[in-house]
């Protein structure tokens, strides 16, 4: 169930949004209608959920009142549950290169108004929040708020246009492993799916007969970044 956060800031619900992965994570995606969510501090980047160093000092003076602070905080990143999107109005080849293999994979086109519509889980509520990529040694990051450490990002990862979608599983009083799975409308949430500009013929028809098979009609189309050159 989305839940509206007015302090995080969510570009307009036609802004397009798209979820690059494998085959495997989009068959597991359609079979179990389940969206996998990750732990906050299993991301390859050390600084996830982490303070910048003005933020910090800030915090450090507020130990002294309540030095339990970073102990609670630490543990409490352990259930906030993150779903990665790029915001973009075309493909980006960028994220073909980092999130596919061996020229096949997924490129889902969604936008932020079906992603809302599409988050249908009623264990916990989901936000949705537009990442700000800053210099961790200069700029402040706001921390009124659980969310907040997880939508700053350092400035090298930019290319990435990242929108969230975030819950704290706190309330489900589970052990999260590597993430959960939410359950998500995945005819609401695809609008298109796009197919890996170098792959094979072969791969293409194969991505359509497992969708037909399972009962989805979204529009699916190959990549146009490898179209014909016109010379």
């Amino acid at each position: 169930m989305f839940q509206q956060n007015n302090k995080l800031h969510i570009p307009s619900d036609d802004t397009l949004v798209w979820k690059y992965m494998d085959l495997s994570k989009f068959l597991d995606l359609l079979l179990s209608e389940k969206m996998f969510m990750s732990r906050s501090d299993k991301f390859e980047d050390q600084y996830e959920g982490t303070f910048s160093e003005p933020t910090y000092e800030e915090i450090k003076k507020l130990l002294k009142d309540n030095p339990e602070y970073l102990d609670a905080y630490k543990s409490k990143r352990k259930n906030i549950v993150i779903s990665s999107w790029h915001t973009n109005y075309y493909e980006s080849y960028a994220m073909w290169q980092v999130f596919t293999k061996n020229n096949e994979g997924l490129a889902i086109q969604s936008t932020i108004g079906k992603l809302k519509q599409s988050l249908i889980e009623e264990r916990i509520p989901q936000n949705i929040g537009e990442v700000n990529y800053i210099d961790y040694k200069k700029e402040h990051i706001p921390f009124d708020d659980d969310f907040f450490p997880f939508l700053f990002k350092r400035k090298s990862f930019q290319y990435e246009n990242e929108l969230r979608i975030l819950a704290d599983v706190t309330p489900l009083d589970i052990n999260v492993n590597e993430g959960v799975k939410i359950q998500v409308d995945v005819h609401t949430m695809i609008e298109k799916l796009y197919i890996h500009p170098k792959s094979e013929n072969w791969y293409k028809k194969l991505v359509i007969e497992i969708v037909t098979k399972l009962g989805f009609e979204f529009e699916i189309e190959k990549s146009d970044l490898e179209s014909d050159i016109l010379i």
